[in-house]
């Protein structure tokens, strides 16, 4: 029953850490990565609050619970 109780509590400090979404900068760094490794260059990510991305931007991500977007810009 401890160990049940042990696991439960765990995972719900995991949820919780989860649900928290990932920082801005993590979450920016990992995205330029990808866009590297197909080759891109030229390219601008800028990080902002959620609904504030310019109309010549794309939203590619999404951190810090949800408060702000990372947008991409071509060129």
């Amino acid at each position: 029953m401890k160990k049940f109780l042990l696991a439960v509590g765990l995972l719900s400090i995991a949820g919780t850490a989860l649900a928290a979404g990932k920082p801005c900068e993590e979450l920016k760094s990992e995205i330029a990565a990808k866009i590297d490794a197909k080759g891109a260059s030229g390219y601008s990510l800028q990080v902002v609050d959620k609904g504030a991305a310019p109309s010549d931007h794309t939203v590619v991500g999404s951190c810090e619970a949800g408060t702000k977007e990372i947008v991409y810009k071509r060129g």
